[in-house]
């Protein structure tokens, strides 16, 4: 049924996901088709496809974000379904409406649940209604700084400031009284242009919320099935992060207890069900490290870069599972977790300041070996350009106790031999030696203070 239904799959996207993707659906005996700019004809993910197309030049907008393009690219290859991966056009409902209007199958939610999920505020409004439980802030856009102000005196300091829409960290940033709030809105003001419509509001969207102090980054991995059961795959915890942006997660989450753990996937399954959810998707959560309570940040409707994290503790393929209800199956999942797997993010950036450092590779050495998996976009001869984000690789390890997955970690970084570009596989292991790490009780201004010595 299958290979009938799904037949050829375009993989509209790049670099390490594009290659994860074409795995599981040659595995799953489909073709893959590759899409490429210019710029990455010599990435491993153009020759493992089946077909690829080049789209254009290296500019995102001329290749990977043209839609005409990749439509164009699915018509000429015969396509029958195009899996968007993460970032680029992934979360774009206008694309995924496009790829249903051509008669194509969307290996992703509906349009409608992108809609609803992508504007913060309405996603906030949702899961309220739902009985998810949300942080005090606003409940509608503000648009201009006396309204920031007001608002920000009666959630009370300190609060985060972000945009509305977007996601990746971008025009974020905590303001801990008056003087920093000015400051931080209009951060978040001009992220937010970039975002706006600019026929919906008469100035940019910005959300504010109350902002906890001590907090962990925690999501659940949710599955919609076609007969709408929704399903919790277990958590993550994504605490390590610089700039806002996630750099190491783990699972299971070493802080949180098993009773508040239990709440989170309960809140998780409300969420998919609020929005009809289909297929793949994960519920973000803040956790109070002292409260041991949680709220609700929002929800991505795709699959996410650190599911790697989530198939080693339930022996799962995400994307096959994608694949399957895109097709109208309702595969038989028990969502049980075993073990502990901890992903690093290996990019091509400064391990101290965290400024990308684009190259070319001389030298690209794997680690492998029983509890090891590399998810990897780049190989020795190729280059990494500036046009995209830096990551190259995740390197993912497994262990049956968090200890045994720590020190398979530090056996794997030290193993893994990059040459060429800068890249964070020092930081990885500076990380793998800090106590705050080891310990578990680490929250997401880890790697501030870490830094700040």
């Amino acid at each position: 049924m299958l290979n009938e239904t799904l037949g050829t799959v375009l993989i509209a996207n790049r670099g390490e996901i594009a290659r994860r993707i074409i795995r599981t659906v040659q595995r799953l005996g489909l073709r893959a088709v590759a899409v490429h700019s210019e710029a990455d004809a010599d990435l491993p993910f153009v020759t493992e496809a089946d077909e690829a197309v080049l789209l254009g030049p290296a500019n995102p907008a001329q290749s990977y974000l043209d839609v005409d393009k990749v439509l164009e690219a699915a018509r000429a290859t015969g396509a029958k379904a195009i899996h968007p991966g993460y970032g680029f056009l992934a979360e774009n409902a206008a694309f995924a409406r496009a790829v249903v209007n051509a008669g194509l199958i969307w290996i992703g939610p509906a349009p409608e649940a992108i809609e609803r999920m992508g504007d913060k505020i309405n996603a906030r409004n949702l899961m309220e209604r739902a009985g998810v439980p949300v942080a005090a802030g606003t409940r509608e856009p503000v648009t201009d700084l006396e309204q920031a102000r007001a608002r920000a005196e009666e959630i009370g300091y300190p609060v985060m400031v972000k945009t509305a829409g977007g996601g990746g960290g971008i025009g974020m940033s905590v303001a801990h009284d008056a003087e920093g709030l000015t400051k931080a809105f209009e951060q978040a003001a001009r992220a937010a242009a970039r975002f706006a419509s600019g026929d919906v509001l008469d100035g940019p969207a910005v959300l504010l919320e109350r902002y906890i102090e001590r907090a962990r980054h925690v999501e659940v991995q949710i599955l919609g099935l076609p007969d709408g059961t929704v399903l919790a795959l277990g958590e993550r915890d994504c605490s390590v992060q610089r700039r806002h942006q996630k750099v190491v997660e783990e699972s299971p989450s070493p802080g949180v207890t098993q009773e508040l753990r239990e709440r989170m996937l309960a809140a998780a399954v409300k969420a998919g069900e609020a929005v009809g959810y289909l297929g793949a998707g994960t519920v973000e959560c803040l956790v109070d490290a002292d409260e041991q309570d949680f709220v609700f940040l929002e929800m991505n409707t795709r699959l996410q870069v650190e599911h790697p994290v989530t198939e080693l503790v339930t022996g799962l393929d995400l994307v096959e599972l994608q694949l399957r209800v895109a097709a109208g199956e309702n595969p038989e999942v028990r969502p049980e977790v075993e073990g502990h797997a901890i992903e690093f993010r290996v990019y091509a950036e400064d391990p101290k300041r965290f400024f990308p450092g684009p190259g070319a590779i001389t030298v690209w050495e794997e680690p492998s070996g029983d509890g090891v998996r590399v998810d990897s976009g780049y190989a020795a001869g190729t280059t990494v350009t500036p046009f995209y984000d830096p990551l190259m690789a995740k390197l993912c390890v497994y262990g049956q106790s968090r200890a045994e997955a720590l020190e398979l970690g530090r056996k794997a970084v030290d193993a893994f031999k990059v040459e060429g570009p800068k890249n964070n596989l020092p930081f990885c292991a500076e990380l793998l030696g800090n106590a705050e790490f080891v310990s578990g009780e680490y929250d997401t201004g880890l790697v501030g203070r870490m830094r700040a010595k």
